[in-house]
């Protein structure tokens, strides 16, 4: 399958990248530098700017499906314009390509931990990512209230991600906070990675938000 991942050499981007090209998928690496991908026959890097429209659909066309796993950096400042700005225009893109199918990794701070409360919303949420988390969850808001063109899914990843073995176990959640106990749920990046190819390679939450973890 011809997989584009947008963010490919940041955190998850990376490691959806790595677990494509393990899978056999020929991997097309959206990024602005290409610095740390792997060295492999089945991947091309495709070094730019995607806040440009026009090269980045191009890049796109011919893909049977995209991951974005952008993210502008969550130290950058005006963090909510530049996460809302470059979602528009990575949904622009896709739409320009025809590319039906698209895979965004969002945030946990768009998953319920009360009815009707989300994380983001509670006071424990930390004020410096708190505009990034604001910006995941608008574009979980305009994909599911406006986006019928598109066959998306919005995977949020639980409370707790950090670096760690790819083990292949976890369990998935729809649109509530994964607990491990009284605490919030954790997931391996790589592991993510592998949620993130088994909903590409086998989708079921086409237009749905989910997350998973151990």
């Amino acid at each position: 399958m011809n997989i584009a991942v947008i963010g490919a050499t940041g955190f998850v981007g990376l490691a959806a990248v790595k677990e494509a090209l393990a899978r056999g998928h020929t991997v097309t690496a959206i990024s602005r530098t290409g610095k740390n991908l792997p060295q492999d026959v089945n991947l091309t890097r495709a070094t730019g700017d995607i806040h440009d429209v026009t090269w980045l659909s191009g890049v796109l066309q011919g893909q049977a499906a995209v991951i974005s796993a952008y993210n502008p950096g969550w130290s950058e400042t005006d963090l909510f314009e530049k996460f809302t700005r470059g979602s528009a225009q990575i949904l622009a893109a896709v739409k320009q390509s025809q590319v039906m199918r698209l895979l965004v990794v969002g945030g946990a701070g768009s998953l319920l931990v009360a009815p009707g409360i989300e994380l983001v919303d509670t006071d424990t949420f930390p004020e410096k990512i708190k505009p990034g988390a604001l910006g995941a969850r608008a574009l979980r808001n305009q994909l599911q209230r406006e986006e019928t063109q598109l066959d998306w899914t919005y995977l949020s990843p639980p409370a707790l991600l950090v670096p760690g073995e790819r083990t292949g176990q976890f369990r998935l959640g729809g649109t509530q906070l994964l607990m491990s106990g009284d605490k919030p749920a954790t997931i391996s990046v790589a592991d993510l990675a592998v949620v993130i190819l088994n909903e590409i390679e086998s989708p079921h939450h086409i237009r749905a938000q989910f997350t998973a973890g151990y």
